[in-house]
């Protein structure tokens, strides 16, 4: 399981205690079968931060899904720092940037994902960027261990590699830590910088305001949500929190929709609508499989 048990404890008894809300239903968009297939390399760079050999990108099948890579910096522990890694993919004529997702055998990976106060971002590393918009404290954390590196090292890609496209991708924790880096990214990069960011199973990261900073700077961010997974629906809205818009719901393999806007249950067949609270989803949805493709340790082999 890739979300802290205390985590995921809290979330339950707060979604309980919440009160119902009357929402108007929203219509959504099949998407197609082109478009489920074009996430399969990311799928794979969020699967390669879990793997042994990803600093060497000898990870095994993860690594071999896309053996064109062209690896430039690699760090973490997968405890105090998550597992990360930054190159270039010359198929995809993009910088690629990946983050580990929670590693429950890590106590204080764990315990990066158990607090839910929200807090403002460092202005140092997100530049004029409003008190108000705030995010979980201990995704800030985590996220402000590489920032600088992360950062100095796409620049430098960006010059050798004479791209401007950068996408963020990662998997549970490592999800919200590419959300963090894209919107960190549109703030800190050459205007023109084309920024994406493709996460898996993440939890909600900031609070309104900062969902509308996503919007607004990276307006192609897809997060991908598996079919029953309770990860993404904490923490709760009615703490405050809530995702930018970009989902993307699998329901069933080969069969997936577009939910419009941000995340506020109207949409139906999506996560919210889907998984009104943790009781009635499924954790092992978390690691997939994401069309085929499962996420986590287990699924390095």
């Amino acid at each position: 399981m890739h979300s802290s048990s205390i985590f995921v404890a809290l979330s339950a008894l707060s979604s309980c205690l919440a009160a119902p809300l009357t929402l108007n239903r929203r219509t959504v968009t099949p998407v197609s079968a082109a478009e489920l297939a074009s996430f399969a390399p990311f799928t794979q760079f969020a699967r390669a931060t879990y793997c042994d050999g990803f600093q060497t990108w000898t990870c095994g099948p993860a690594c071999d899904a896309n053996s064109d890579f062209e690896l430039s910096l690699a760090g973490g522990d997968g405890n105090d720092i998550q597992n990360f890694f930054v190159g270039f993919s010359p198929s995809l004529s993009s910088i690629i940037v990946a983050h580990e997702g929670t590693n429950p055998i890590e106590l204080e990976s764990d315990l990066t994902d158990v607090g839910v106060l929200l807090v403002g971002l460092n202005s140092t590393l997100f530049p004029g960027v409003s008190s108000s918009a705030e995010v979980h404290d201990g995704f800030r954390d985590e996220h402000e261990k590489t920032a600088t590196s992360i950062l100095a090292e796409v620049q430098t890609l960006m010059s050798t590699k004479s791209t401007n496209n950068v996408i963020a991708v990662g998997h549970s924790l490592g999800g919200a830590l590419a959300e963090l880096d894209s919107l960190f990214f549109a703030l800190n990069l050459p205007s023109g910088t084309n920024v994406s960011g493709v996460t898996y199973g993440t939890p909600r990261v900031g609070n309104p305001d900062f969902a509308s900073l996503i919007d607004q700077y990276v307006p192609n961010f897809k997060r991908i949500t598996n079919e029953k997974d309770i990860v993404p629906i904490v923490p709760g809205r009615f703490l405050g929190y809530q995702h930018p818009a970009g989902e993307i719901h699998l329901i069933s393999p080969g069969n997936a929709v577009s939910c419009l806007g941000d995340d506020d249950g109207t949409d139906s067949q999506c996560i919210d609508e889907t998984v009104p609270n943790v009781l009635e989803g499924d954790i092992l949805n978390h690691l997939g499989p994401y069309e085929g493709i499962s996420l986590g340790t287990l699924a390095c082999g």
